[in-house]
């Protein structure tokens, strides 16, 4: 009887759950935290030159700008750029110093390069509300900026809220990276994502 009760025993460890079948917080977290979309780091896009009025007035260019990493002066607006007054603009003795330091020596021959500025941050998994084989996950996150014009954009205490779609397949429960579905997609959670307060 003791043998049979341990055989029984071992058949069901054996055929008991994988970690990925029961969608919990930390199970969330861990392919929230793991998956590419979350991962990949913000990039600014700066671009020096002669820019039109609206690239001029991004929010992005004005913190440049505040923080003396560039300047800018008005100049004629070349054939098929609108609306004037066009700008351009220059990296100054101060923001070549900074950027130098943060691109390649061949992104910085030209006239439009990327900085990588900051990544994402799991701070809490706020809820999971599940239905059947599909579930939504809300979530908070904030910027961890990677170098000083990462910092001069984006705050470290500010928080986002983010709800993403999950889906439970034979080998266990999935993030919705992308595509059609009535679960939101990382990106999409992401991209759209809310203060929280």
């Amino acid at each position: 009887m003791r043998k049979r009760l341990t055989l029984i025993s071992a058949v069901v460890l054996l055929t008991s759950c994988s970690p990925r079948d029961v969608l919990s917080r930390r199970l969330a977290a861990d392919l929230i935290q793991l998956s590419d979309t979350f991962r990949s780091q913000q990039s600014l896009r700066v671009q020096t030159g002669i820019v039109s009025s609206k690239d001029y007035l991004a929010p992005e260019t004005l913190v440049l700008q505040h923080h003396g990493w560039i300047s800018a002066a008005t100049t004629a607006c070349p054939a098929g750029l609108a609306p004037p007054p066009c700008w351009d603009i220059l990296l100054t003795p101060s923001g070549v110093e900074t950027v130098r330091t943060l691109i390649s020596e061949q992104e910085a021959t030209k006239p439009t390069f990327a900085i990588p500025v900051a990544r994402r941050e799991m701070v809490a998994i706020t809820g999971v509300s599940k239905q059947g084989s599909v579930a939504q996950v809300e979530f908070t996150w904030k910027w961890i900026p990677l170098n000083e014009i990462g910092a001069a954009l984006y705050s470290s205490d500010q928080r986002y809220r983010s709800t993403v779609g999950f889906r439970d397949y034979d080998d266990g429960w999935r993030i919705i990276e992308s595509g059609p579905s009535s679960n939101l997609p990382l990106e999409e959670a992401l991209r759209t994502a809310e203060l929280a307060e």
